[in-house]
């Protein structure tokens, strides 16, 4: 007996938290009671949908975001907070970059709510899986949770009509006044004193049932007492009633006898939730050849015999369809020029009036609309007759490729990795980022920079181009000068191709093939995770597919853009070298910090030999001379070969430089100068290249044939170097160990034998 107990106490411990949460979410109201909620906050229950939607992007905030071609804003809806984490990257369905596109729709936003209503389609165009579906999916997340908030809260009105036994006599449609007068309102009668319920589908305002006249006096007036100086938008102030609304409120008001007050008894205020689910207010439209907005006749429903005989008299419809389900929100056209030109021609009139014409009534739209579009269909739109006519009614939006490896991994590792059901590899996820951007990347015109940056960015590869975008690292060939002269350019090299109708980011491997390639290497039977390896062998058969993509069939052109088999080449080679900086720094042999601390060291006593001036000792409590035999010794790293002198002054010069364009901050040698750690780094690990490449070849030996051959301490380091590997980069013992093995076949074998 004491489980049914226990699940009865259960229920009625939901039921209460549910009947508690429709009680203060203020669910169903009257007219009245709406208006007082209203006149508190005019501004936030008289918002259009174009308001609305700019609201919830101020709701959910935004953050600045540096990236090495410029200063962004990033709005914080697009990294849908409202959703769980799980383990994941970013939290599921979240928009990775495009912070300008971010800004165009919040600008078009902005316009719209100060033209008063939304006059323009924004249309996203970009090619295929370039996340054009994912900034819709994103606003429209963002409009269902601030929906459920009280500060987005909206609101519809039903007619509702009470049973006999609730009132006797007739329902104030005769010529006499009758016992409903006595009510205030029928609004929160139960269901079971209801006879007839008529609702609203096209989501009109309540405030629609305020004549226009005094409607404007009450938006002043309401405006004016909170301290808002813009205008009411266009809708909510001069907005009628839809065509069924119109008739009952006209029926009524001749069946009272012109009671105002009256009328208002049959008004049921009810709050409603955007709900991509349900299609209330969030509406994606397929390319499919439907009409967007129809019509039915309801007169005749039995449901609604009920209503009163005046109202049986009048032919009743309700309009139907995508635009009617967007009211109060945002409404998709995905793959909009997929459709024949006279499916959405429509579009040019409504868009323009904010009305759609159906056979029986003229439908107000309350809706942000959006669509997307590939490039190929918009170029060929371009060239259509109608093209002039559509293009005032368009906001244009580019959503391009990632052209950074950087953000183009994120999507891999937020959308992809979930999915595999084993371990994934360090670089597995990259080597995919890597190869996508490689063949995207366009090279510049020379003709349209300066002489001295010209000079510079006609010698760059994609590949070099790829890091300064990803990185803002230029390339390590160029001297200092070039180099910075480079990284002040990049928003320019960013920026350049953007008024070319082949614009860098239009073609190039799509992460919709990447994925594939992803979920594919994942089911390898030659690896026991998901292994970079892999990644390049699915990469290669995606690269025999000639005929498939747009981005195989493109010349090489010189500096090795477009060289598919130059970025698998670079691949291997990043791959290798990654694995063999994390082998060392796992093994010990080499401490990570030794490299900045030597530099630090170095560049102190460099400046005290330069000014001539002597450093403490700590150690020994004295001034010293700069100790000229450790200067050499990190030159001979770095592979100085200019005079002494020279080479130090100039590295004065340049750190100098670095001091005047970040006063007042300390010197950090890694960030300042990469190049230079680099080379020391490199130097080091040539010295004890011999010692890792033995350590390999024992982790090889103790992992896939049980130790053979190796003594006790060797098998100790093998292991620790292991654990290394897992703790620090996050290998498991399986893929720690597929690295070594590479590392010995490809790297190590000339120092092995």
């Amino acid at each position: 007996m004491s489980e049914p107990r226990a699940a009865s106490s259960q229920v009625l411990a939901i039921a209460e938290q549910v009947e508690s949460r429709f009680r203060g979410g203020r669910r169903v109201l009257t007219f009245a009671e709406f208006l007082e909620m209203f006149d508190r906050e005019p501004v936030r229950h008289s918002r259009d949908a174009s308001r609305y939607v700019r609201d919830v992007f101020d709701h959910f905030g935004k953050t600045t975001v540096t990236h090495p071609w410029g200063e962004f804003t990033r709005f914080n809806l697009f990294d849908t907070p409202w959703e769980p984490r799980d383990g994941r990257v970013l939290p599921r369905g979240a928009l990775i970059g495009q912070e300008h596109v971010q800004s165009e729709i919040y600008r078009a936003l902005s316009n719209f709510v100060r033209e008063g209503r939304p006059n323009r389609l924004v249309l996203l165009h970009g090619p295929n899986g370039s996340a054009k579906s994912t900034i819709a999916a994103c606003i429209m997340g963002a409009l269902e949770n601030y929906s459920s908030l009280d500060e987005g809260a909206l609101y519809r009105f039903h007619w509702v009509f009470p049973s006999q036994k609730t009132i006797r006599g007739s329902l104030g449609f005769s010529h006499e006044k009758n016992a409903s007068s006595a009510t205030q309102s029928f609004a929160h009668l139960p269901d079971e004193e209801i006879d007839a319920k008529l609702s609203v589908e096209v989501r009109d305002h309540p405030l629609f049932l305020v004549p226009v006249p005094e409607r404007q006096r009450l938006l002043d007036a309401a405006y004016k007492r909170v301290g808002v100086t813009e205008p009411p938008n266009e809708w909510i102030a001069r907005g009628q009633l839809s065509h069924k609304s119109q008739q009952v409120f006209e029926a009524l008001l001749s069946s009272y006898r012109g009671s105002y007050t009256d009328v208002l008894k049959h008004v049921q205020v009810e709050r409603y939730f955007i709900s991509r689910r349900y299609r209330t207010g969030a509406v994606t439209i397929g390319p499919q050849l439907s009409v967007d907005a129809a019509e039915r006749q309801i007169t005749m429903d039995r449901s609604l015999q009920s209503l009163p005989a005046s109202l049986q008299a009048v032919t009743l419809y309700e309009a139907k369809g995508e635009l009617i389900d967007a009211a109060g929100g945002l409404l998709e056209f995905s793959d909009l020029l997929k459709r024949p030109l006279d499916a959405f021609k429509y579009l040019q009139l409504s868009v323009e009036t904010g009305e759609v014409a159906l056979t029986a009534q003229n439908v107000q739209l309350n809706c942000v609309m959006m669509g997307s579009a590939n490039e190929l269909h918009l170029d060929a739109f371009r060239e259509h007759a109608e093209f002039a006519s559509f293009q005032g009614r368009l906001e244009l939006a580019r959503v391009p490729y990632l052209r950074s490896y950087t953000q183009e991994r994120l999507i891999y590792d937020t959308y992809v990795v979930p999915q595999v059901r084993r371990h994934v590899a360090p670089h597995a996820t990259e080597s995919a980022a890597l190869f996508a951007v490689f063949t995207r990347m366009r090279k510049p015109n020379p003709d349209r920079y300066s002489r001295s940056v010209g000079a510079i960015v006609s010698t760059l590869t994609g590949v070099e181009k790829a890091d300064l975008y990803a990185l803002g690292r230029a390339p390590e060939r160029l001297d200092a000068e070039s180099q910075k002269t480079l990284r002040a350019a990049i928003r320019d090299l960013w920026v350049e191709s953007e008024a070319y109708p082949i614009y860098e980011g239009r073609i190039g491997a799509s992460p919709r093939e990447m994925r594939v390639a992803l979920l594919d290497a994942a089911q390898s039977t030659a690896f026991k995770c998901l292994n970079p390896q892999a990644v390049l062998d699915e990469i290669e058969a995606l690269c025999q597919r000639k005929n498939e993509f747009e981005w195989l069939q493109q010349d090489v052109v010189v500096g090795g853009y477009h060289d598919v088999k130059a970025f698998r080449d670079t691949l291997h080679s990043r791959l290798l070298s990654a694995w063999e900086y994390e082998l060392y720094v796992a093994s010990g042999v080499v401490k990570e910090e030794q490299y900045a601390e030597l530099f630090d060291r170095y560049v102190q006593h460099v400046s005290a030999w330069v000014k001539k001036e002597r450093l403490y000792n700590r150690v020994t409590r004295q001034s010293e001379d700069a100790d000229e035999k450790m200067m050499v010794e990190v030159e001979r790293l770095l592979e100085v070969r200019s005079e002494p002198q020279e080479w130090r002054q100039q590295m004065i010069g340049a750190i100098a430089a670095w001091a005047l364009d970040h006063p007042g901050h300390k010197l950090d040698a890694p960030q300042v100068f990469p190049q230079y750690i680099r080379r020391m780094r490199e130097a080091i690990f040539a010295d004890r290249r011999p010692a890792v490449a033995r350590l390999a070849r024992d982790m090889v030996l103790v992992a896939r044939e049980e130790g053979s051959g190796v003594d006790g301490e060797r098998r100790r380091a093998a292991e620790a170097t292991i654990e290394g590997m897992i703790e620090r980069f996050g290998y498991c013992r399986e893929c720690a160990t597929d690295a070594a093995t590479a590392l010995v076949r490809k790297r190590f074998h000339d120092v092995l034998g």
